[in-house]
C-alpha cells in the first residue's frame, strides 16, 4: 500500500511538472474576444445609454464587478470544456497551474477595492487604472505557461493601467473608457494570442 501511494504521489507530481512547462491552451480566443466587446459595450452603456450607471462610485464599479463576474463565468466555463480537449489527463494541473497564476492579482484587486471604498473613497479613481495593473503583472507572472503573444497582452495592460491613472487625476468617478478601452484592446490581443496557437479554426 505504501509503494502504491508513493507511485501515486510521484505520478501527480510529474503531472504537475509537465503542466508546468507546456502552453496553456485551454482559453478560447472567441470567449477571450467577446468579454473584450462585453467591456467596450459596458463602457458605452455607461456613456450613452444609461448614464445613472456611473453617476454614483458605487453603480459605476458595481456595474463593472458585475461584468467581471459574467466574463469570469464565460471564460471559466470554456476554460474547462476546453481544456479536457486539449490536455487530456492534464486538464486538471493546467486549470489549476493558470488559476493560480492569476488568483493573487484577483485577490489583490477585490482587497484594494474594498479598502479604497471603505477608507480612502476620494481615491476611487486609481481603481481602474490599479486593476490593470494588477492583471498585466498576472499575465506575466504566467509567461510561461502562456503563447508568447501575451507579452504584448501584458505590456498593453500595463501602460494603460497608468495612462488610466493620468487620465483620471482629480476625478470623483472614472470614465467608463477607462475600463471599457484597455479591457476590450487587452482581452482582444489576448485572443489574437490564443488564435495563434489554436492549430487551425477555434473550436
Amino acid at each position: 500500500m505504501q509503494d502504491y501511494e508513493r507511485a501515486l504521489a510521484e505520478i501527480s507530481e510529474i503531472r504537475e511538472r509537465i503542466a508546468e512547462g507546456t502552453i496553456f491552451r485551454g482559453l478560447g480566443p472567441l470567449a477571450l474576444a467577446g468579454t473584450g466587446l462585453l467591456a467596450l459595450l459596458t463602457a458605452a452603456l455607461q456613456a450613452w445609454v444609461a448614464p445613472d450607471l456611473r453617476t454614483t462610485s458605487l453603480g459605476y464599479f458595481a456595474t463593472w464587478i458585475g461584468v467581471a463576474f459574467i466574463c469570469a463565468a464565460i471564460i471559466g466555463g470554456e476554460m474547462i470544456g476546453r481544456s479536457r480537449r486539449r490536455h487530456g489527463g492534464l486538464a486538471d494541473a493546467m486549470i489549476a497551474n493558470a488559476v493560480l497564476q492569476f488568483l493573487p492579482a484577483g485577490i489583490a484587486g477585490a482587497g484594494l477595492a474594498a479598502l479604497v471604498y471603505r477608507l480612502v473613497p476620494e481615491a476611487i479613481w486609481m481603481l481602474p487604472g490599479l486593476w490593470q495593473i494588477l492583471i498585466a503583472l498576472g499575465i506575466f507572472a504566467g509567461l510561461r505557461s502562456f503563447p508568447t503573444g501575451m507579452a504584448i497582452a501584458g505590456a498593453w495592460y500595463f501602460l494603460s493601467g497608468f495612462a488610466a491613472l493620468l487620465a483620471s487625476v482629480g476625478a470623483d468617478i472614472p470614465s467608463p473608457w477607462a475600463m471599457g478601452i484597455p479591457f476590450g484592446i487587452g482581452q482582444f490581443i489576448c485572443g489574437l494570442a490564443f488564435h495563434a496557437v489554436a492549430g487551425g479554426r477555434d473550436a
